[in-house]
C-alpha cells in the first residue's frame, strides 16, 4: 500500500490524535513504508567496567565458535545473534578524567570542552564537543519520509540520578547539547502516550481511544490487528504496574539527603528496569521510534543495589584491587545481572513477531549495542571497552567474537552508521581517529 502523509491518514479515518501512537505503524493504514525493512538501533549502557577474565572468550576469531564466560551466560539461548568485540579503544584524550570522557565522549568520539566540572584528574572539563553516533543516525532517518518516525529518538534511562554533568549523560543532539535520559517510566509513558490532559480523571488512556481502535480494526489486515491487540494489551498491562508503582512511591530514585557519594537506587529497580525495556520494545513495535538508548545509573555511580544482597557503592566495588575475592564476587553479581537485563531485552525483540506480516522477528531487524565507560573499573583504562553486539538491524556477521587490537570506537560507529543505511558518513567524530575507515563486520 502506497504510504500516505501520518496526519492526512488520523484526518482521513475521523480518529483522535490520542490514536497516534497505538496505529502509526501499522501498514494497513498506510502508516508505515509498505515492504521495507525497518532497521532500529538501541545502545544499551551499564557503568564502572566489566570483569576482563569473566567476560572476553579464551578464543577469538571468525571461525571460532563463540563461548560465553559466565557473566553473559543468560545470553546463551541467543548467542548466533551475538557478535563480541574486543579492542575497541576509546581513544579520546585531553580534559576530564577516564569517567568523564568514557561516559560523554564513547557515543560522541570527540573532546570534552573545556570548563569548571572537576574530575579525578587536574584538568576540569564540560560537556562533549559534538554529537553522539545514536543522534547522528536518528537526524539521517528523520530525514527521509519513508524511515521517519514520531519521536527519532528514545532515551530511557533506569536509576538515573537527578542531576547534570558529564558522568550522566552519554547522548548528545550536537556541541554542547547533552540528552537526559528519562528514568520515570511514568514520565515516558506519558511522552509516549500522551495527550491525556488529566490523568486522574480517566480510568485508562485506552479507555480514550477505545472506539477509534474499534473503527480502525475492521481496516486492518490480521497480522496488524493481531500487533494492535498485542499492543494494547501491553499498555494495559504496564498502566496497571505503573499504577501499582506510584500506590507505594517506589517510582522515585532518591538522592541521599547526608552522603552525596552514595546514590540510594530503590529496591524495585529491576521492576522498573522492565517497565523500561517493555515500553522501549513497545515504541519500536509500533514505529514510534527507531532509535533507542538504555542507560542504567551513570558512570563513578555508587548505586547499592540492595535487591543483590549489596550494600556498598558499585564505583567503591569496582576500585578494589583483584586480590580482594568478597568484591570480586559481588561485581560479578552486579554484572551478570547487567547482562540479564540485556537478556530480557534480548528475549522481548526475539519473541516479537516483526510488525506488517514481514518475516522473522524483532530481533532480526534490530541492532542492540552493550558497552560500558570503562574496560576495566580498578585500572580506569579506556581500552578493551566491553561491546556486545546483539540482534540483525547492522547486517554484521553474528556468533563470533573477533579481537580488533585497539582500534578507536570511532572506526566501530562508522560501521553501524552504514549498516543502518547511513552510508555517506565518511567520518565520525575525531577526524584522525577514522583511519582505516569503518570495521569490516558482515
Amino acid at each position: 500500500m502506497k504510504t500516505i502523509n501520518r496526519r492526512h491518514f488520523l484526518r482521513d479515518l475521523g480518529l483522535s490524535a490520542a490514536a497516534l501512537p497505538f496505529i502509526s505503524g501499522l501498514s494497513s493504514l498506510g502508516a508505515a513504508e509498505g515492504g521495507a525493512r525497518r532497521q532500529r538501533l538501541i545502545f544499551m549502557f551499564s557503568p564502572n567496567g566489566t570483569m576482563p577474565e569473566e567476560f572476553w572468550p579464551n578464543q577469538f576469531g571468525p571461525d571460532v565458535d563463540l563461548q560465553f564466560k559466565s557473566i553473559l551466560k543468560p545470553l546463551e539461548p541467543w548467542k548466533d545473534q551475538v557478535l563480541m568485540l574486543k579492542g575497541i579503544d576509546n581513544k579520546i584524550r585531553g580534559d576530564g578524567d577516564n569517567h568523564m570522557r568514557g561516559m560523554s565522549c564513547l557515543l560522541t568520539a570527540d573532546n570534552l570542552n573545556p570548563g569548571n566540572i572537576q574530575g579525578g584528574s587536574n584538568s576540569p572539563a564540560g560537556w562533549a564537543r559534538g554529537i553522539s553516533i545514536d543522534q547522528e543516525i536518528k537526524n539521517h532517518l528523520q530525514k527521509n519520509e519513508a524511515t521517519r518516525t514520531r519521536f527519532g529518538s528514545l532515551e530511557f534511562g533506569v536509576a538515573v540520578p537527578n542531576r547534570a554533568d558529564p558522568w550522566t549523560r552519554m547522548c548528545y543532539a550536537g556541541n554542547d547539547k547533552p540528552i537526559a535520559p528519562i528514568s520515570d517510566p511514568n514520565q515516558m509513558f506519558e511522552k509516549i502516550y500522551g495527550g491525556v490532559q488529566d490523568r486522574e480523571n480517566l480510568t485508562s488512556i485506552l479507555d480514550d481511544v477505545r472506539e477509534d481502535l474499534k473503527r480502525v480494526s475492521t481496516k486492518l489486515s490480521p497480522e496488524d490487528r493481531a500487533l494492535l491487540d498485542e499492543h494494547m494489551t501491553l499498555v494495559r498491562s504496564l498502566e496497571s504496574e505503573l499504577a501499582a508503582a506510584a500506590d507505594s512511591s517506589e517510582l522515585e530514585h532518591p538522592e541521599p539527603e547526608i552522603d552525596p557519594e552514595i546514590e540510594l537506587v530503590n529496591d524495585n529497580t529491576p521492576a522498573v528496569s522492565r517497565i523500561q525495556i517493555d515500553l522501549l520494545v513497545n515504541s519500536m513495535a509500533n514505529d514510534m521510534t527507531r532509535i533507542g538508548t538504555l542507560q542504567f545509573m551513570r558512570s563513578v555511580g555508587q548505586a547499592r543495589m540492595r535487591w543483590l544482597d549489596i550494600n556498598e557503592g558499585h564505583h567503591s566495588l569496582s576500585h578494589e584491587p583483584d586480590s580482594n575475592m568478597g568484591a570480586q564476587e559481588k561485581l560479578h553479581r552486579i554484572n551478570a545481572w547487567f547482562a540479564g537485563e540485556l537478556a530480557y531485552l534480548t528475549k522481548r525483540l526475539a519473541e516479537t513477531p516483526e510488525p506488517g506480516g514481514h518475516s522473522g522477528s524483532m530481533l532480526d531487524n534490530t541492532q542492540i549495542v552493550w558497552l560500558n565507560e570503562l574496560g576495566k573499573g580498578n585500572s580506569h583504562t579506556l581500552d578493551d571497552i566491553p561491546f556486545v553486539l546483539v540482534g540483525g538491524g547492522a547486517g554484521f556477521k553474528t556468533g563470533r567474537a573477533l579481537d580488533m587490537k585497539n582500534v578507536a570506537a570511532n572506526r566501530l560507529w562508522l560501521s553501524i552508521a552504514h549498516g543502518m543505511g547511513h552510508t555517506g558518513l565518511e567520518s565520525f567524530g575525531k577526524k584522525d581517529l577514522n583511519q582505516g575507515g569503518a570495521l569490516q563486520l558482515s
